[in-house]
């Protein structure tokens, strides 16, 4: 019978590549507690029109990429593809518009049946943030420290480049898309299959193209800057000034967007070239118009996400194991004895773990190969004498020590 092999684009994390999991969303946790955001749930499934009322049933992440299904009761659920749409709808099903503003830190799988990729799977884990509430251009700045902060603990910001712009509000958004579109459909024969399609749906999503054909056309087009209002204007330079101010590096990308009605003003990537063509590391902005979507009143909103397998890629955090003292009988018969010291050390918040016994240099070669450092011998002449033999591997250095004095010693020892 052929073994039942993993889904595609989904991974095992075993404890090693697990530990550095959890260091990443640890430091990213407790970055956004420093900025005031606090850890919030939400669920795993979501109504489908969560995200296809957003998102469009057009757009590529609803018509390609979404796992969704009929339940027993015949509502269509879907596995979240991204965070954002479900925490809003969190706070507008909770009654949680009294509460505002929140700001909100979450971490957890998403899901995406996409072409399995370099940092990028179909089932991926992610952290963010969320500030609900606040429409002022300094919260913006303040989603995008963090985001530094994050990056830098993990040692990675110094590999990353800001690229920032804005998208304005509805008005100047309403009024560049228009002027898009009449400059594309000038060049409409020329463009690739897919921009093609996406200039009757969503025509800025040709502006992130990688298509080669499609390369010259967008180096051409219509920048955003020419049809922003004085509001947007001065929304963008109050979030430009106050990055100067604080000294942070940056690239104004024009050319960076988003392709959803819902985004307006501030949009931002932290693009790396350490992972290839999929450059983005963390990524967000503002969303003042997807509360409006799902039913609820306008909200201003702004915050971002990350992948965290790619954070782990890059991350240069120590992420070792804590070790365990390992605890070797001489005999199995003095197994019971050892088993008896195990839980004692436990007790003691020491981690530590024994052997059956009878096989020394067998047990000795295993606890090599895990990087254990320090072993504890016990054989008939230590229980008699209520003493261990504490052996560390790294040094050589071996000590008969009493069995009161054992957690003081151990301390002492570096492992």
């Amino acid at each position: 019978m052929d073994k039942v092999q993993q889904v595609r684009g989904t991974k095992d994390i075993f404890p090693a590549e697990m530990a550095k999991y959890n260091s990443v969303i640890d430091k990213a946790k407790s970055v956004s507690r420093l900025f005031g955001f606090d850890e919030a749930s939400f669920p795993l499934i979501e109504k489908s029109q969560a995200f296809t009322r957003p998102l469009g049933e057009s757009s590529d992440v609803v018509s390609k990429e979404m796992y969704s299904f009929n339940d027993r009761g015949g509502d269509s659920i879907t596995l979240r593809p991204e965070g954002t749409a479900g925490i809003i709808r969190s706070i507008l099903s909770n009654g949680k518009l009294n509460d505002l503003p929140l700001k909100l830190f979450y971490s957890g799988p998403m899901f995406r049946y996409e072409r399995p990729q370099k940092g990028r799977l179909r089932q991926f884990t992610q952290i963010g943030i969320e500030s609900i509430g606040n429409p002022d251009a300094l919260e913006d700045v303040e989603v995008i420290l963090c985001g530094i902060k994050i990056l830098s603990g993990l040692g990675i910001k110094k590999n990353c480049i800001l690229n920032i712009n804005t998208l304005g509000d509805n008005v100047s958004r309403n009024e560049y898309k228009k002027n898009l579109v009449k400059y594309f459909l000038k060049h409409e024969t020329q463009l690739s299959e897919l921009s093609k399609n996406r200039l009757s749906l969503n025509p800025l999503r040709i502006l992130d193209s990688k298509e080669i054909e499609d390369q010259e056309i967008i180096k051409n087009a219509p920048l955003f800057s020419s049809f922003l209002n004085n509001s947007s204007i001065d929304h963008f330079e109050k979030v430009l000034k106050y990055l100067k101010k604080l000294d942070v590096e940056f690239i104004h990308n024009e050319k960076l967007v988003r392709g959803l009605d819902y985004y307006s003003h501030t949009t931002f990537e932290f693009i790396t070239e350490d992972l290839g063509a999929q450059g983005t590391v963390l990524g967000g902005g503002r969303y003042d118009g997807l509360s409006k979507m799902l039913g609820g009143p306008h909200i201003p909103a702004v915050g971002f996400a990350a992948g965290v397998d790619r954070l782990v890629m890059m991350s240069k955090l120590n992420n070792d194991l804590p070790m365990a003292i390992s605890i070797i009988p001489i005999q199995k018969e003095n197994f019971d004895y050892c088993y008896s010291l195990m839980n004692m050390l436990r007790n003691n918040n020491i981690r530590a773990e024994t052997h059956p016994g009878g096989n020394v240099s067998k047990y000795l070669k295993k606890i090599n190969k895990k990087n254990q450092k320090i072993v504890i011998l016990v054989g008939d002449k230590e229980i008699e004498n209520k003493k261990v033999v504490l052996k560390n591997l790294s040094t050589g250095d071996q000590f008969e020590v009493q069995n009161e004095e054992l957690i003081k010693k151990i301390n002492m020892q570096s492992y």
